[in-house]
């Protein structure tokens, strides 16, 4: 009798053991749910095309999520420079990076075929190359190994050059140091052109012009105007011989911590809003470039044969730049076959 009511008593035991644990992992499962996870997100820019997305895709995520994503939207290199924010994003403290992919060099080179002189005609075009699958599977998947997760990829604007003198022709290049992004294909763009490429954040540029450090920047329309660039460097110059796309990458360290509802949701709206700036960016573009104007800049553009003489010049820049890097020079195949192909 004795032994059989110990037996009792552990199979009572037991069951109860196994009661705790499933309200355990009841609990612990909506806890989850009720969790509310912060996601900080970071831009170079204020009130331009990657701030923007950066507010759509925050207040989709916080309306689909009932508020468990709460985002924090950080404008104007405000958690950092640009290498600061791509680290932050790599190490969790920053949970989503909206960046010129050129930037993400240092993580994997083949973040900047994007920037191929060249690769794309006009904002449409980009765009077009932007939303390609096959563009979009090699962007997206660049970094993966090293604490990033695209999410999304879009173009801004055309590319165009600030500078404290006029550029008017193709020569008034020669002798100048011009800010670059962190890109090969800038760099040997620029030095064809005879300018010395000076590779430099955008929270840098401004100072750098006033102090006379640089003659003019590579960059938008957009940042220029709504930083008020006008006293230091009035001159833009819309060469558009590349294009400025931007990068929608989530902290792979933060997406790992979300229930697999709000893993869905981050990686369903970065991708949908990547394509709803559109046209917001092309509205833009036209806005920035009357208000340019309208505040004492002025806005050059070569005659058509120069320019024509500027794009044969730079040509086959991404073709000489990665055929010593076999991976770039893979990446930059499958760009310039979308591009073609999307024209």
């Amino acid at each position: 009798m004795i032994i059989a009511a110990r037996e009792a008593f552990v199979r009572m035991n037991a069951v109860a053991g196994v009661v705790v644990a499933s309200l355990a992992l009841t609990l612990g499962g909506a806890a989850a749910q009720d969790k509310t996870f912060v996601m900080k997100m970071s831009t170079p820019t204020l009130n331009d095309v990657p701030d923007t997305l950066g507010k759509n895709f925050g207040a989709a995520l916080e309306k689909e999520s009932g508020g468990r994503i709460k985002p924090e939207l950080y404008p104007a290199s405000q958690l950092g420079a640009i290498p600061r924010q791509i680290e932050g994003t790599q190490f969790g403290a920053i949970q989503c990076a909206i960046i010129p992919p050129e930037f993400f060099v240092g993580v994997d080179e083949r973040f900047e075929v994007m920037a191929a002189p060249g690769l794309v005609s006009s904002l449409a075009h980009g765009q077009k190359v932007a939303a390609d699958p096959a563009v979009l599977k090699l962007m997206l998947s660049l970094g993966a190994n090293k604490g990033l997760h695209g999410v999304g990829m879009f173009m801004a604007e055309p590319i165009s050059v600030v500078s404290r003198t006029p550029i008017r022709h193709i020569a008034d290049f020669k002798g100048k140091k011009i800010r670059v992004f962190a890109s090969d294909f800038q760099k040997a763009a620029f030095e064809r052109l005879g300018a010395t490429p000076v590779a430099m954040t955008l929270g840098d540029v401004l100072p750098a012009l006033q102090q006379g450090a640089i003659d003019g920047a590579l960059t938008g329309v957009g940042p220029v105007t709504h930083m008020h660039f006008q006293d230091a460097a009035k001159y833009v110059t819309l060469t558009n011989q590349s294009a400025i796309f931007l990068m929608v990458e989530v902290s792979q360290k933060w997406y790992d911590s979300l229930p697999k509802d709000l893993q869905a949701m981050v990686d369903k709206h970065g991708a949908a809003e990547s394509i709803a700036i559109n046209p917001w960016a092309a509205d833009h573009r036209k806005r920035v470039e009357a208000e340019w104007s309208a505040t004492g800049g002025e806005l050059i553009s070569f005659p058509a044969d120069e320019q024509a003489s500027l794009m044969k010049t730079l040509a086959d820049v991404g073709q000489e730049v990665s055929k010593t890097k076999p991976t770039v020079a893979a990446a930059y195949q499958i760009v310039t076959e979308a591009a073609q192909r999307l024209k």
